[in-house]
C-alpha cells in the first residue's frame, strides 16, 4: 500500500532503530509496573541521556548533540507512542521545557541546568495551570513579589507534568499585577528551596504512569539569578515556543492514531465471527479504510508542519491547526478502534483499551481543541 512521502534521512532512521531498540529494553518491560506506581523510574531518565534520546539540540558545549532538527524530536514522540509507553515525559522535556532555557537562559544559567537535563540527572516541569486558570493564562494568581536580591512566590499550581520527579520547574508568575498580559515573569523553582512543596501525585483516568501533581509555593525564596528572559515577557516567552509544542503533540498524536490503526488491523484479522475473519466483512473493511485514509492524510500534514518548523517557518494558526486537527483524529479512530474489538476493547489487558483513555487528555492540555479554534479563526480575521 502506498505510503505519504517521507521526509526521514538514512541517519534518521538509524536514529528511529536505536530508540526502538531503546523502548524494547529499556521501557516495555518496566511500564506495567510505572502504571501501578505511578510514575517512571529515575533510572530510566538517565539511560535515556546516556542514549542521547534526551535535548539533542542542545549545544555541545553543554552536553548535548547541538542538533536542531525537529524530525529527531518526532522520532522519539513516535517510538514512544508506538509501544504505549504513554508515562515518560521525554517528549515534554525536550520539546516543551528545555527549549525555554536554551534561548532565554543566561550563560549562568545554561551552565548551571543544561548538563544535568541533557543527562537526565536533572528533569523539568513548567507550571502555567492553576486551579482558577486553564487556557486563560491571564487569570493566573500566582503572584512573585520583588524584595531587591530575590522574589518571594506564592500560589499554587494544577496538573503539572512531571511535577512529582521535577528537580528544575518554570513557574509563570504574576510579577506587576497592575501590567496586565506584560505583568508575567518566568522563575525557575529547584527542588529543595523553602516553602516549595509538592501535593498529590493526581489520580488521572490515563496516563497513569506519568507523574502528573499539585505544586504549592509558600514564600518561596527565588534568587533574581533564577529570572527566566526577560522581566515582564513572561506571556510573550510562552507564546513563542507555543507553536513547537503543539507540532510536537500532533507528533505524538500522529504516531498514536498510527498505533492504534495497526492494533485494529491486527485484531480484525485474528478475531473470527459467523465463520470467518470480522475483517471480512464489508462494515469492518469500510471502517478501516476511512482510519488508514485519515492517517495518511495526517502523516502528510505533520510531516509537512515538522518541516516548516525546521525552517522557522510554523506560526501560531498552523501550530493550532495541526494540534486540534491530530488529536481530534485521535480520539476518533480510538473510538473506532474499540469498536472493531468489541467487548474485548473495553479490556485494559487490551492495547486499545489502553490507547482509549490515554488518549482523551490530548484535546484538552497545550490548549483545548477551542482555545486552537479561537486563533486560527482570529488568524482568518473574523
Amino acid at each position: 500500500m502506498a505510503q505519504p512521502t517521507s521526509i526521514y534521512t538514512e541517519e534518521h532512521e538509524d536514529f528511529r532503530a536505536m530508540a526502538r531498540a531503546f523502548m524494547e529494553k529499556e521501557v516495555v518491560p518496566h511500564h506495567d509496573q510505572w502504571e501501578k506506581d505511578g510514575q517512571v523510574s529515575r533510572e530510566v531518565w538517565r539511560r535515556a541521556g546516556e542514549a542521547g534520546l534526551l535535548c539533542f539540540d542542545v549545544d555541545e558545549q553543554y552536553g548535548g548533540m547541538g542538533v536542531r532538527d525537529f524530525r529527531f524530536n518526532a522520532i522519539v514522540a513516535e517510538e514512544i507512542s508506538k509501544v504505549g509507553a504513554s508515562g515518560l515525559g521525554f517528549p515534554v522535556h525536550t520539546d516543551i521545557i528545555v527549549p525555554y532555557i536554551s534561548s532565554l537562559g543566561t550563560e549562568e544559567q545554561k551552565q548551571r541546568w543544561l548538563p544535568g537535563l541533557v543527562s537526565g540527572e536533572l528533569i523539568s516541569a513548567i507550571a502555567m495551570t492553576e486551579p482558577g486558570a486553564g487556557s486563560d493564562l491571564q487569570g493566573i494568581r500566582t503572584s512573585a513579589v520583588d524584595k531587591g536580591d530575590h522574589w518571594v512566590l506564592n500560589g499554587s499550581k494544577t496538573f503539572i507534568s512531571n511535577g512529582i520527579m521535577s528537580d528544575v520547574v518554570i513557574v509563570v508568575a504574576r510579577t506587576d499585577p497592575d501590567a496586565g498580559h506584560m505583568g508575567f515573569s518566568l522563575l525557575v523553582v529547584e527542588a529543595g528551596m523553602a516553602g516549595f512543596e509538592r501535593g498529590r501525585n493526581l489520580d488521572k483516568m490515563g496516563l497513569k504512569a506519568q507523574d502528573t501533581a499539585e505544586l504549592f509555593f509558600d514564600n518561596v525564596e527565588v534568587p533574581k539569578d533564577n529570572l527566566l528572559g526577560t522581566e515582564g515577557h513572561g506571556f510573550i516567552h510562552l507564546m513563542e515556543n507555543l507553536p513547537q509544542e503543539r507540532v510536537s503533540i500532533a507528533c505524538i498524536a500522529l504516531a498514536a492514531c498510527e498505533h492504534v490503526l495497526d492494533l485494529s488491523l491486527a485484531y480484525v484479522k485474528e478475531r473470527e465471527a459467523f465463520g470467518k475473519p470480522i475483517g471480512k466483512f464489508q462494515n469492518t473493511r469500510f471502517t478501516l479504510a476511512e482510519m488508514a485514509t485519515e492517517v495518511y492524510i495526517a502523516r502528510t500534514f505533520v510531516n509537512d508542519c515538522v518541516t516548516k518548523l525546521n525552517a522557522g517557518e510554523v506560526d501560531a494558526s498552523l501550530a493550532s491547526m495541526a494540534k486540534w486537527w491530530t488529536t481530534e483524529l485521535q480520539k476518533k479512530l480510538v473510538d473506532q478502534g474499540v469498536q472493531l474489538h468489541g467487548g474485548y476493547g473495553y479490556m485494559m489487558e487490551y492495547p486499545i483499551a489502553k490507547a482509549y483513555v490515554d488518549s482523551r487528555i490530548q484535546t484538552i492540555y497545550g490548549g483545548t481543541t477551542e482555545i486552537q479554534k479561537e486563533i486560527i479563526g482570529r488568524a482568518l480575521g473574523i
